[in-house]
């Protein structure tokens, strides 16, 4: 089946989410800079889920250029994908709020490495669907970014337990390794 659905409903659910996370903000109280000073842990914490929903918004959009179909697991396996993203305004909040806390921090953790799995398993099956020599395999070839995200969230989250700020630099590494756009495919496109 054509994959223009799947795309529009993906960036639909994407734009919502990061609406969602905007909305829950509360207005300071005061016009002065230092009003900011209470809100600023929230204020941290949506630039960085910000930055990982616009992360995956580019990353996915790459992935289903490169790709021509779809099929009923692959539609799952996005759902699935948008699931684990859709939690994120809510981890953000309880993060922000609690400044950081133990818990927060790791259930915020634990969404990235869910949401970073349904990425790799959505990858696969579209692999899978369009064959081991399609451009989208050549791109992404053995994902070893992709696995070392996974790997670096699954050590992120029992350090949380010791040290928060050591989980939540992690958290922040992983999306600075992703924040430039994934240029395998921009390159074997670029090669074709």
């Amino acid at each position: 089946m054509p994959k223009a659905r799947l795309e529009a409903f993906s960036d639909g659910v994407l734009a919502i989410i990061l609406t969602i996370m905007v909305i829950d903000f509360h207005i300071p109280k005061g016009d002065q800079l230092s009003a900011l000073i209470p809100i600023l842990p929230v204020l941290l914490c949506y630039v960085l889920s910000f930055l990982y929903i616009g992360i995956y918004w580019n990353n996915h959009h790459h992935m289903l250029h490169a790709v021509q179909h779809v099929s009923g697991a692959i539609l799952w396996a996005n759902l699935h994908l948008l699931f684990w993203l859709s939690l994120l305004p809510f981890a953000t909040g309880w993060m922000g709020e609690n400044h950081f806390a133990t818990y927060p921090t790791v259930f915020y953790g634990s969404v990235l490495l869910m949401a970073a799995l349904a990425y790799w398993i959505l990858a696969r099956l579209l692999i899978a669907r369009e064959g081991p020599d399609s451009l989208l395999a050549r791109a992404v070839g053995r994902d070893r970014k992709g696995l070392a995200s996974i790997a670096l969230y699954l050590i992120a989250l029992p350090l949380a337990f010791l040290n928060h700020w050591i989980a939540l630099g992690i958290y922040a590494a992983v999306a600075a390794i992703w924040h430039i756009p994934d240029r395998r495919i921009e390159r074997v496109f670029a090669s074709e």
